[in-house]
């Protein structure tokens, strides 16, 4: 742990770069200092080594002074990252990893055996070993930095904007390196950054500096977002810090309902939002019917599992109709879809519970949603294999629905509510369309502006299939030509010799309803 105490310091000349800080860096963790220019963020970081001295005020490391221990020895337990990486130009990239364990007085095998190791743990190739820093893109000059300052195995990781001097795309890649190393070897990380984003991202604290170097507030990332200290706080974090705390609430809560899918190579669509699926399972894209057959990108996809209310509402805003789609954790197969408007009734019960209350939610729902999962895929696979008689669509190896499948649907039907009318009995005429010789008919969702309207049980997404008894007509097109639906229970009941036309089958528990509060 590491302690300022009322630490100053003032420039010749009158400059105050840092005035009265008192923070507390806690151990194995990352503090993200951030601030706009001139708020002494470089200077607190170099007076924590030692390369600048405080003015007044004192710096304590695991209850040692740092004044009490010898520079160069502070210096090769700590660590340093700098921005461009700061590689010696005229050393290859396995030379300069070496760079500290060298002047610790390693032997040379020793040295490079820990260099090489180290260039895989930041995803490098050993055929870059040879190369010089030249040679490397941004992003892999930056790598080489984190694994040079990590050659010794520092106690202490002082990091002055290492991400800054790298386009957007390979910052983010780089994000994911950092988060993911530091959960491996756990070091105390002390990280400057002026972009608020990257602070909240990395930081497990995350410390506000004003302009003339004093603390405006110190913190958790989300403590920061939701209770900003001041307007200057308030300001810095940005109008849409709300949206931004979002990231600190897992996806794992949310439950998923279902909409018509197709094939990828199937011809037509619903009459709403359709969504396509390749042979895989996993969505391609969405088709409206109203539009031509129009397909429109997927937009982004989450995984419920792993994934956070930020990420499930983003996928939203960027779906054509305001439905976010969730995908199956490494596979990416469809796992059912959301609506915007269900992931802010999320937000709203999360917010109004206790945290105990949320994190016990989070687990059951991630139990209970593994098996919905499963549930699923198996399902896809059979419905993918009745549109695609070859079985070209899908892998041979994969499961197919079995009577497991059938026994859910016939207790979905059993725990439906005394007096409440069939799926097949409760269909409307007027939305009713003809799939083929299956003779099922579905009701399709309805949206409008962005939503989907359920009807009367306000569900995101609500397909039933009606059963009829009559021959279809000669002329009717082929089954395996129409879009695939939710297949409902009743219909499975009541036409026992009727074509599978269904992929997914909706959940009887409504998606809307929200979790218990705690």
């Amino acid at each position: 742990m590491i302690e300022f105490e009322s630490v100053s310091k003032t420039f010749p000349g009158g400059t105050h770069a840092v005035q009265d800080l008192s923070l507390t860096i806690p151990s194995d963790q990352i503090t993200v200092i951030v601030g706009p220019s001139g708020c002494g963020k470089t200077t607190t970081l170099r007076m924590i080594n030692r390369m600048l001295e405080p003015s007044s005020g004192r710096i304590v490391w695991d209850g040692k002074p740092l004044k009490s221990q010898r520079k160069t020895t502070l210096r090769r337990q700590m660590g340093y990252v700098i921005q461009s990486g700061g590689l010696f130009p005229h050393r290859t990239v396995v030379e300069n990893i070496g760079t500290v364990p060298g002047l610790l007085g390693w032997d040379k095998t020793k040295t490079r055996k820990r260099s090489m190791e180290l260039l895989a743990s930041v995803g490098l190739d050993r055929g870059m070993a040879e190369r010089f820093p030249a040679q490397l893109s941004g992003g892999q000059q930056q790598r080489v930095g984190v694994a040079r300052a990590l050659a010794a195995d520092p106690l202490v990781m002082l990091m002055d904007e290492p991400f800054s001097a790298v386009d957007p795309v390979v910052r983010t890649d780089l994000h994911e390196f950092f988060l993911s190393l530091q959960r491996q070897i756990s070091k105390t990380i002390v990280l400057i950054t002026h972009d608020i984003d990257e602070a909240i991202k990395l930081g497990d604290q995350v410390a506000i500096l004003r302009v003339g170097g004093r603390l405006a507030q110190a913190g958790p990332p989300q403590q920061l977002l939701d209770e900003p200290a001041d307007a200057f706080v308030e300001g810095f974090v940005g109008r849409d810090r709300g949206y931004r705390s979002l990231s600190f609430l897992p996806a794992a809560g949310l439950h998923l309902g279902e909409v018509t899918v197709i094939r990828e190579a199937a011809s037509g669509g619903g009459d709403g939002p359709t969504l396509v699926l390749d042979g895989d399972a996993r969505p391609v894209g969405w088709v409206d019917e109203s539009r031509a057959g129009l397909v429109h990108p997927i937009g982004a996809t989450f995984v419920r599992e792993e994934d956070t209310l930020r990420a499930a509402l983003d996928s939203a805003l960027t779906s054509p109709y305001a439905i976010a789609v969730a995908v199956e954790p490494e596979t990416g197969r469809y796992a059912g879809v959301v609506t915007a408007d269900e992931i802010l009734d999320q937000v709203r019960d999360r917010r109004s519970g206790s945290p105990e209350s949320i994190t016990v939610q989070a687990a059951e729902a991630r139990e209970e949603q593994s098996l919905e999962a499963q549930s699923a895929v198996s399902t896809a696979y059979a419905q993918l294999d009745d549109q695609d008689p070859s079985g070209s669509g899908s892998p041979q190896d994969q499961p197919t629905r079995d009577d497991e499948g059938d026994a859910d649907d016939e207790a979905a039907v059993a725990d439906d509510a005394p007096g409440e009318p069939s799926d097949a009995a409760g269909a409307d005429a007027d939305v009713e369309r003809e799939l083929g010789p299956g003779g099922a008919s579905v009701v399709e969702p309805d949206v409008r502006d962005g939503r989907v309207d359920a009807g009367e049980e306000d569900q995101p997404t609500q397909v039933r299939e009606a059963v009829r008894d009559e021959t279809p007509p000669a002329d009717a097109p082929p089954a395996d030509d129409q879009p695939t639906t939710v297949r409902g229970p009743a219909a499975e009941q009541g036409a026992p010799e009727e074509r599978r036309s269904g992929l997914y089958r909706t959940p009887r528990s409504l998606p809307h309803d929200p979790e218990p509060r705690g």
